[in-house]
Formats: structure tokens, sequence, C-alpha cells
């Protein structure tokens, strides 16, 4: 198994329903690879004086499970979903950092 977890960072504030769109459009597209396990997000918590801290704070975390490296390769050689994050992009900017790993 590998996990692809990203920590995604809107550069301003996302209102919960774009959120929510967001989100599903990357679930669905992913889905629609036929390489996907498992889906799972979570939104940020903040916490008071965070702001104050120099760091990648992210509005996001989303976590793409997938059998295997050849798995993966199926899922980011989708160019809908490539789209998705395109489109996105477009309308509100954010930037993405990602981890591939196995099980925490």
């Amino acid at each position: 198994m590998i996990n692809h977890t990203m920590l995604v960072k809107f550069a301003e504030e996302i209102p919960d329903a774009d959120l929510d769109q967001f989100l599903a459009d990357i679930e669905q597209t992913s889905k629609a690879t036929g390489a996907l396990e498992s889906f799972a997000a979570r939104r940020h918590i903040r916490v008071p004086g965070e702001e104050e801290i120099p760091a990648f704070i992210a509005s996001v975390v989303v976590q793409l499970r997938v059998a295997d490296v050849a798995a993966f390769g199926t899922l980011l050689a989708d160019p809908a979903v490539g789209e998705v994050f395109d489109t996105w992009r477009g309308r509100r900017p954010f930037e993405v950092a990602w981890v591939n790993h196995e099980a925490l």
C-alpha cells in the first residue's frame, strides 16, 4: 500500500462550500481512475497564535491510498486528475506539499 498524503494551503480563506466541492472533485476524479483504494480528507483545526508561526499551515489534509507504485502512476497519469487541480488552482490559488509513504 502507498499513501499519498497532501497538505493543501489555499492562498486565501476558502468558503466551506467551495472546500467541500474541491474535495469532492478530487475524490470523484481519483476514484474514476480505478486505481484509488481509499480517500480521506480533514480540515485544519486552527489554534490561537498559530498565525504567528513561520510555517506552512495547510487548510486541509488529503490522503489517497493505492495498492502500489503502478497504481499510483495510473492515478497521476489520468488527465482528468491534473485538470481538477488546474481548474481549482485557477479559481482559488493554492500550494501543495505531499509525501508518499506506507501506513503510519
